[in-house]
């Protein structure tokens, strides 16, 4: 008699089926090679196959992406590179109004994370650059986790609060220049 496949097998297969392109393209993008994206992706799937979440893509895109992350620390490289990795990895290049947008915005965040108190700041860039949970910048810190979750989030707090201030000093008509456009 043939073994009926269990709930919990339909849903990893359904998963798999929904997944596992969209996964792999977007782990070649990371790495830049598509035979380590697939070994990726398929120690990603057996990391969680058996772990019940209330979002498994979630899941399953975050240990991707950390695994992708620790191989290329193994490597010493960056994930982030300035030239294509193919044609089809990236979409066309934006065009010069969302470039400078774009430099103007990241201006804005270093400078917001910059005047962040050096713990705060600390504790961001583990959490968002680095992507370590809060347990694991507790043990390189040497603090107690819930002292990392309280400066997480008061460094969320002030950050908002700073880029909030910036963007509005901005949107001021006393910094338009009269003299555009007359």
């Amino acid at each position: 008699m043939p073994e009926v496949p269990s709930d919990s097998q339909t849903e990893f297969a359904r998963l798999y089926t929904a997944t596992v392109a969209p996964l792999r393209r977007y782990i070649t993008r990371l790495l830049g090679n598509r035979a380590e994206a697939e070994d990726v992706a398929h120690d990603a799937y057996a990391r969680i196959y058996e772990k019940t979440a209330d979002k498994p893509e979630a899941l399953l895109y975050t240990t991707a992406r950390r695994l992708a992350i620790n191989r290329l620390k193994r490597r010493g490289i960056s994930p982030i590179s300035n030239t294509p990795l193919s044609d089809d990895a990236f979409s066309p290049a934006p065009d010069q109004t969302r470039q400078t947008m774009a430099r103007e915005e990241l201006a804005l965040m270093e400078a917001a994370i910059a005047e962040l108190p050096p713990g705060c700041r600390q504790v961001l860039l583990l959490r968002k650059v680095e992507l370590l949970s809060h347990r694991e910048i507790a043990d390189r810190l040497g603090i107690a986790v819930s002292t990392v979750e309280k400066q997480h989030a008061r460094a969320l707090r002030l950050l908002r609060a700073s880029l909030t201030d910036r963007l509005d000093t901005l949107a001021t008509p006393s910094d338009v220049n009269p003299e555009v456009g007359s």
